[in-house]
């Protein structure tokens, strides 16, 4: 079977359900990308205009801490989405991002998106609601890790 953009998008949980006009204007602001270990993918702060469906590999989310460096908060692997600072002015990373090893993904053009999600508010809504679940699960592990870290010293 062939692998097309289309074929992975619709396939992947987080388009489930969504309609086939809608996974087509998607598919139309995707490409493949690869980064091999130690590439940065994105800096904290840099302009944020698209995100990544990781297809094989792993994604280290930095946080740069003064008196630490770059310091890994998360790790994505395959089948995972990264980047939501494209959805919500300003449009600046939040946090930076390096391949962690060689990672196949696709990236969305965000710019494109929000464009389309303007226009068809229908798809506008469908987006947000993927993505505020991805950042509440995350904010959910990221409130788990902080009482790890100093829950013995509360």
């Amino acid at each position: 079977m062939i692998e097309t953009l289309e074929r992975l998008i619709a396939e992947h949980p987080f388009f489930h359900e969504m309609t086939e006009p809608h996974l087509q204007f998607i598919a139309g602001c995707a490409k493949n990308v690869r980064f091999e270990e130690g590439e940065v993918i994105f800096r904290e702060g840099d302009e944020a205009n698209q995100f990544y469906f990781i297809r094989e590999g792993r994604i280290a989310v930095e946080l740069m801490i003064p008196s630490r460096g770059f310091t890994t908060v998360q790790t994505l692997g395959d089948g995972e989405m990264l980047g939501w600072s494209w959805l919500l002015p300003p449009y600046r990373w939040q946090f930076g991002a390096r391949a962690s090893k060689p990672t196949r993904a696709l990236a969305f053009d965000g710019k494109c998106l929000r464009n389309k999600c303007e226009e068809d508010h229908e798809l506008g809504y469908e987006i947000l609601k993927r993505f505020t679940h991805i950042i509440s699960e995350r904010l959910d592990a990221t409130r788990l890790q902080l009482l790890d870290l100093y829950g013995a010293n509360v």
